[in-house]
């Protein structure tokens, strides 16, 4: 997470908070209501895993700032946005990492 602009640094961080809930639905069944089909990674994460509820809420939070920055968009991403994003992400992977046996 050493880029060096914040909107970089957001999205690189949100995206492995991103890849490692990805990591935890496959080792968890997943929902078989067909309201969950299209659902974000994020609405699954909570439905498999309750006890990440708030995790998934930071993280759906902030999808759409990590689209945006993605685009190019990055006058609304602050570096304090980006140093928050990353401090949370290294929590949230921490936690996630025993999930998985990683």
């Amino acid at each position: 997470m050493g880029l060096s602009e914040p909107a970089d640094r957001f999205a690189a961080a949100h995206l492995a908070a991103l890849k490692m809930a990805a990591a935890i639905l496959e080792t968890r069944p997943r929902p078989t209501s067909r309201s969950f089909k299209h659902a974000s990674a994020w609405v699954l994460l909570t439905k498999v895993t309750p006890e990440l509820e708030n995790w998934s809420n930071y993280f759906a939070a902030g999808s759409a700032k990590r689209k945006a920055a993605e685009a190019g968009i990055t006058r609304f991403i602050s570096a304090q946005d980006a140093d928050d994003m990353v401090r949370q992400t290294a929590a949230f992977l921490e936690i996630a990492e025993s999930m998985v046996g990683a």
